[in-house]
């Protein structure tokens, strides 16, 4: 398999579920701004829509699939002894796509406008908002678990990690979350979480750690 990525983005769900999944995979960089790889491809032509993640798979065809939450249940799936995703037509499944769904529509689209550097400032504080009461809803999920679903670490996990990094570069105080913030810790805490961020160069994150 192969992991289209940019660094930081949030293809790098998908770069920890890989390597949570212990699924071998190559990674090429994908420069956003001229939509080349770090090949010189086009990165039009493997995905047409523009934007990462994009995997290609280790199917006859070489297919290409692309969005975080077919993605991330892809690759939990390839591995069912991880535990990464619930088995396929449980009740406990079906909660992971609620997640996944949530994560996506209602946190990270409320993020996007945010790396635009012409979105206005009364809109920008108005998206800070958005994402602030969606996280009101997170606090409240962890008051008794240490992860989304519970005890188990799962791919909407993963799908939390981009997101809770960009929180430094938008001036969103995770303190005001306490449930957040510790959950943040234990998934900066994660082997997997560490080997992403260092394969993409992100050496800062050590930095968000807290130490006390």
């Amino acid at each position: 398999m192969k992991l289209y990525y940019s660094p930081g983005s949030c293809a790098l769900a998908a770069h920890v579920a890989l390597i949570e999944a212990e699924r071998g995979f190559d990674l090429e960089r994908v420069d956003l701004r001229s939509h080349h790889t770090a090949t010189g491809a086009d990165y039009y032509t493997i995905n047409p829509k523009g934007y990462v993640p994009a995997l290609q798979l280790d199917t006859a065809g070489r297919e290409i699939l692309t969005e975080n939450v077919a993605i991330l249940q892809y690759i939990a799936d390839l591995a069912p002894a991880k535990e990464l995703a619930p088995p396929n037509g449980t009740m406990a499944r079906y909660r992971l796509q609620e997640w996944l769904g949530f994560i996506g529509s209602e946190i990270h689209k409320q993020f996007s406008p945010l790396f635009a550097p012409d979105t206005p400032v009364p809109t920008q504080e108005r998206l800070r908002g958005k994402i602030g009461e969606r996280f009101n809803f997170v606090q409240k999920s962890l008051v008794d678990r240490a992860y989304l679903m519970g005890e188990t670490f799962t791919v909407a996990d993963c799908y939390m990690v981009p997101l809770l990094r960009w929180c430094d570069r938008f001036e969103i105080d995770l303190e005001i979350w306490p449930n957040l913030e510790d959950y943040y810790d234990r998934l900066q805490g994660r082997p997997s979480v560490d080997a992403a961020l260092t394969a993409e160069g992100l050496v800062e994150h050590k930095k968000h750690r807290r130490t006390a």
